[in-house]
């Protein structure tokens, strides 16, 4: 199997069954992201505890490239404090535009499946839409208050 159809089925995997798109009681952060030039529209909710990312979750709708985005940035955010969560985002939106290190594209994990996007100007935003949702959530801080729907 190639790297290429290894990465196709990462995102397929992400895409159809993905672990983190469900309700989330008790978030302390919800916030809606939207894609309007793709339909993309999601709502994140982030349980933080102890500055560290106890739990995540997604609801919503969109592309494929969205939905598994939104899916992989969970998986790799969870257990992390705030400041490790933004800067795996810093490293994401590095790779989306193609200018990344090999060492941090390592620090991805799954989300690396993503790196092609760069050569699809037009599904960029898709890739981005929870990413940047996450970082948006997290920089609000206390401005945020418990619960709340921060748009």
């Amino acid at each position: 199997m190639d790297t290429k159809e290894l990465y196709r089925e990462i995102l397929n995997e992400h895409n159809l069954n993905p672990l983190h798109k469900k309700e989330l009681p008790g978030a302390t952060f919800t916030l809606n992201g939207v894609n309007p030039s793709c339909g993309d529209n999601i709502t994140l909710n982030l349980k933080v505890v102890d500055n560290k990312i106890a739990d995540a979750s997604f609801t919503g709708s969109g592309c494929a490239i969205s939905q598994a985005s939104c899916d992989m940035m969970i998986d790799l955010i969870l257990g992390k404090s705030a400041d490790e969560a933004t800067k795996l985002c810093e490293i994401f939106m590095r790779m989306i535009t193609g200018s990344v290190s090999d060492q941090e594209l390592e620090q991805l994990d799954e989300a690396a499946a993503l790196q092609d996007i760069a050569k699809m100007p037009a599904r960029v935003k898709c890739a981005e839409l929870g990413w940047r949702t996450m970082k948006q959530a997290l920089s609000s801080g206390t401005a945020c208050a418990q619960n709340a729907h921060c748009e």
